[in-house]
């Protein structure tokens, strides 16, 4: 028996998330038909984490055990040659069969992109929240240095989730101004369900000016979903990087 770790990208427009479900389209179910075609076997893959219906990413970890034979070196192009265009194997390697893509994970990186041009960039409607009125970066920066750190991200979670720990700790978060985009860019040891589109809608409320930056400090320590702004949409956001 083997393990190999991939990394994977998808425009997860049309995907109901990175998990399989029932009765529904998902990376996950995906990339397992595939393999199942390949080798023949019954295969279930271990993703480093979730990425909710809508979300990308750039750099999503798995790992699978197979009897295959197949070498390494050939693993992508056969993977991709049975994935649809929306889903790109990038790497596969072997690894210690003591290797998890989820419990080894160190660091994870997310990005969220804002338009914010006047007018809605056509090529980026898929991967950016479009906001034409200019935000005010600095204060969004200036916001973000008070959720540094290991806090509860109470205020941060989606109302549905059912973990009860919801202390995280976040290593970096940026607000950086590329011409007419703005990314918000988080890396944590880990993130809860929504966690980082509600940041990410906080801070597009505080460079609106609806919000102070020192406001981030009260809404963090109240522990309180109701406090924190809006869930920003799903389509901005990107999985970008699992450190191990």
């Amino acid at each position: 028996m083997r393990r190999l770790k991939c990394i994977v990208a998808y425009d997860g427009t049309d995907f109901s998330g990175f998990q399989v479900q029932p009765d529904q389209v998902t990376v996950q179910g995906e990339i397992e038909a595939a393999l199942q075609r390949i080798t023949g076997e019954a295969i279930q893959i271990a993703g480093s984490g979730r990425t909710d219906a809508g979300v990308h990413a750039r750099g999503q970890v798995f790992h699978f055990d197979t009897e295959s034979n197949i070498p390494v070196e050939k693993w992508s192009f056969v993977l991709n040659n049975q994935l649809p265009d929306s889903i790109v194997i990038r790497s596969v390697e072997e690894v210690d069969a003591s290797f998890h893509a989820r419990f080894d994970v160190k660091v994870k990186e997310y990005r969220y992109c804002i338009d914010n041009g006047p007018v809605a960039d056509v090529f980026r409607h898929r991967y950016a929240d479009h906001i034409r009125h200019p935000l005010d970066v600095e204060a969004m920066r200036q916001a973000a240095r008070h959720l540094l750190g290991e806090h509860d991200f109470t205020s941060f979670c989606s109302a549905k989730t059912f973990v009860e720990d919801k202390v995280r700790t976040i290593f970096d978060l940026r607000v950086e101004r590329c011409g007419d985009e703005i990314w918000i860019i988080c890396r944590g040891n880990g993130f809860l369900y929504n966690m980082v589109r509600i940041i990410a809608g906080t801070l597009v409320e505080v460079g609106q000016g609806k919000r102070s930056p020192d406001e981030l400090r009260e809404i963090l320590l109240a522990c309180d979903r109701e406090r924190a702004g809006k869930t920003a949409p799903a389509k901005g956001l990107t999985m970008w990087e699992v450190t191990y």
